[in-house]
């Protein structure tokens, strides 16, 4: 067993979160070795049914982010299954929360009655837009949290913009929950007192757009799609169809990377194009006339042992097969075809351990949905 796996060893979660942020961010506390309560409502929480069914009967996307957990059903509404919640974070560490902002309070475990009857406890609020916010209340999904943040102005082709694919906030709401987590569970250690931690998941694009923030303060504006180094606008950083309908991805940044590509491609009168103006179109055409021209075989021979950042486009399918992803043992396959992508950090040299199942702690039986829990 790595290290990894024994980080938060006697340290207790109850997640009442739903759907991907909440569940990805203690499915890293449960790979870290705390234990994970996850708390559903009484019919399961919504990812049992949404998506491809798994090995287990239920959605394999639920799965997926809810391995090494235990579960288990209540309903909230109810006096004797918020008495139980009460009980399971007696002595528990974190609490992770996905509801609107109030939904909590109107259970009657507002955040302060939370911290009244467990002083210890981390509560972690993930929800959409925050509660000091006038968006509190409104619906939204990642898409939305990227548009309002001005994110899709900067990423998909020049004439539209396109949903990036994972969810962004989703994920980075995740992990700046986690991170701020773990960053409390420490500070806890020295005042003995816990806290709560809200995260909107429409502020957790804002941080990753550092460089197009710094675009906006000294141009005005932000990073338009299609027209910076990184999003499009240059000829060495981006994606190329060869001729046999492949896809190749150069990101030839730096001037040494350029100029190997250059050489290989046996074209050094592009040497000295590396800073035309943005966007790089003209230049652009040229790389593409020349990458068309060849296969994606042809350009592998040509390109891929040479130090200019070259890569195939390869599908899922087999960029899970490569040397690199073999040799890191962190995405596995299970007995049951299942795959696993572990938490991504090696301590003292070892990965980290395969993750078990998710375990019910009640019994499931087969209603009217698929796998409906009792």
């Amino acid at each position: 067993m790595s290290r990894l796996n024994s980080f938060l060893t006697g340290i207790k979660v109850v997640d009442l979160s739903r759907h991907l942020p909440g569940p990805l961010a203690s499915l890293s506390m449960a790979e870290m070795g705390a234990e994970v309560i996850k708390v559903e409502p009484p019919q399961g929480e919504e990812m049992r049914f949404i998506g491809p069914k798994g090995p287990h009967g239920r959605s394999a996307y639920f799965d997926a982010v809810n391995g090494g957990k235990k579960g288990i059903h209540l309903n909230l509404k109810e006096d004797a299954d918020r008495l139980r919640l009460l009980d399971l974070l007696s002595d528990a560490d974190v609490l992770i929360e996905s509801f609107r902002p109030g939904v909590m309070a109107k259970l009657g475990l507002s955040i302060d009655d939370l911290r009244n009857h467990a002083p210890q406890l981390i509560i972690c609020s993930l929800n959409g837009y925050g509660t000091e916010s006038p968006l509190s209340q409104d619906v939204g999904h990642d898409l939305n949290y990227l548009a309002m943040n001005g994110l899709l102005s900067g990423t998909g082709t020049a004439e539209q913009a396109v949903a990036p694919w994972p969810p962004i906030a989703d994920s980075a709401a995740s992990l700046y929950g986690l991170t701020t987590i773990l960053g409390a569970l420490l500070e806890r250690t020295r005042t003995g007192e816990g806290c709560h931690v809200e995260v909107a998941l429409a502020d957790s694009v804002m941080p990753l757009m550092a460089f197009s923030l710094a675009d906006l303060g000294l141009k005005g504006e932000g990073t338009p799609r299609g027209l910076d180094l990184l999003n499009g606008g240059a000829a060495r950083y981006r994606t190329y169809v060869t001729a046999d309908g492949k896809s190749i991805a150069l990101g030839a940044v730096e001037p040494k990377f350029w100029q190997a590509f250059c050489v290989a491609a046996g074209r050094e009168d592009w040497l000295g194009r590396l800073n035309d103006p943005l966007p790089q179109l003209a230049l652009q055409e040229e790389v593409a006339a020349f990458i068309g021209g060849l296969t994606l075989d042809e350009c592998n021979t040509r390109f891929g042992s040479v130090e200019c950042c070259y890569n195939e486009v390869l599908p899922l399918s087999s960029a899970v097969e490569t040397p690199h992803i073999q040799a890191r043992k962190l995405v596995v396959k299970g007995e049951e075809g299942d795959y696993q992508a572990l938490y991504p950090a090696y301590v003292d040299g070892e990965p980290p351990k395969v993750r078990q199942p998710f375990e019910s702690l009640e019994k499931e039986q087969n209603t009217e949905k698929e796998t409906t829990p009792v």
